[in-house]
């Protein structure tokens, strides 16, 4: 792919995810025209529109406006985290959920849940547990005198499990009448408790490190050539791939903290943009990053509109990811002929 050709596509990308969500402050039992969400969009640059309502304002810029913004920057989180696992760990089948980071920080959200902490502890907790399994993940590779791909996947499979059955005692140990339908609603993934607290919550370790992501695009190519290769490149590798997946597991543990686990979407956006724009990271990964958000959003758009009762995100996430996921294999696996 030429670079214009390049910059056309992540243009197209970024306009049609802005589009998206500019379309989604629509959806809700409050209507409101693609004209009034414009006049309130731009009211605080352009001063005070008589013709707005109070409530008008309070629909998009309390409910609606964060709603989508976090729905946006959690896609966008997964599918950045996605694709660079991916390269990482040169396999197109890893995502955070593979590696263990998404079970610790759901074990640490759950506890949280459990025994009633505040937000902010809630984001701690995910953030040190998921960091914890990423730890045990390479202590486990360490033990058994490897830290190669294969060695790291299968790690991460077992301490996935580990934390699986601590979440599902956690449940075990709830109460059923308060805590446990709370606990269950939050592992499905929601953004129906969004504000603006919440979304400073993802925005700032999502700025952090998933700018640092962005800047070390070139070291993820590297890695991604396999070690020996990044070896003569006179790269250092274990202090590389431990910061790549320190600055992975930090903006997974923030977008468990603000809306549960939620899968599927680090598998597959990567997929989706690395066949619109190949395999290079330098071009991969703002890709994904921007066709994550926008995926997102219209996931969210339909659990809040499909039904009165909001559906949870990871029923959709799960019942669009599959298929697509089949499409996308059967495409890139099938036998050529001739």
């Amino acid at each position: 792919m030429t670079a214009h050709r390049y910059r056309i596509t992540l243009l197209t990308v970024v306009v049609g995810t802005l589009l998206i969500a500019l379309c989604s402050l629509e959806l809700g039992r409050y209507g409101l025209s693609p004209w009034r969400i414009v006049q309130i969009l731009v009211e605080p640059l352009s001063g005070s529109n008589p013709t707005l309502s109070d409530i008008e304002r309070q629909v998009v810029w309390s409910v609606r406006l964060p709603r989508v913004l976090l729905a946006l920057c959690a896609g966008a989180g997964l599918a950045l985290s996605g694709a660079t696992l991916q390269g990482v760990f040169r396999n197109p089948l890893v995502d955070p959920h593979i590696i263990g980071v998404s079970a610790g920080a759901a074990f640490g959200g759950t506890l949280a849940i459990l025994l009633s902490w505040t937000p902010l502890f809630l984001l701690l907790s995910t953030f040190t547990f998921g960091m914890v399994a990423l730890l045990l993940v390479f202590m486990m590779a360490a033990a058994l005198g490897k830290q190669n791909v294969l060695i790291l996947i299968l790690a991460g499979v077992i301490i996935s499990g580990f934390f699986g059955a601590l979440v599902s005692l956690m449940q075990y140990l709830a109460d059923t009448e308060e805590k446990l339908p709370s606990i269950v609603f939050w592992l499905l993934g929601s953004f129906a408790t969004a504000h603006w607290d919440k979304l400073v919550t993802l925005v700032l370790p999502l700025g952090l490190a998933g700018g640092l992501l962005l800047r070390l695009r070139w070291h993820i190519n590297v890695l991604s050539m396999g070690e020996q290769d990044a070896r003569t490149l006179g790269m250092a590798v274990q202090p590389v791939r431990w910061l790549v997946l320190s600055l992975c597991a930090a903006v997974v543990a923030a977008q468990v903290a603000v809306s549960g686990s939620i899968g599927w979407i680090g598998l597959v956006i990567p997929h989706v943009a690395r066949m619109l724009v190949g395999a290079d990271h330098r071009r991969l990964l703002p890709v994904s990053f921007w066709l994550g958000g926008g995926f997102m959003v219209l996931v969210d758009d339909l659990a809040r509109t499909l039904s009165d009762a909001e559906i949870p995100l990871g029923i959709l996430t799960a019942l669009f990811g599959a298929p697509l996921f089949a499409v996308l294999l059967y495409k890139t696996q099938r036998p050529r002929r001739g």
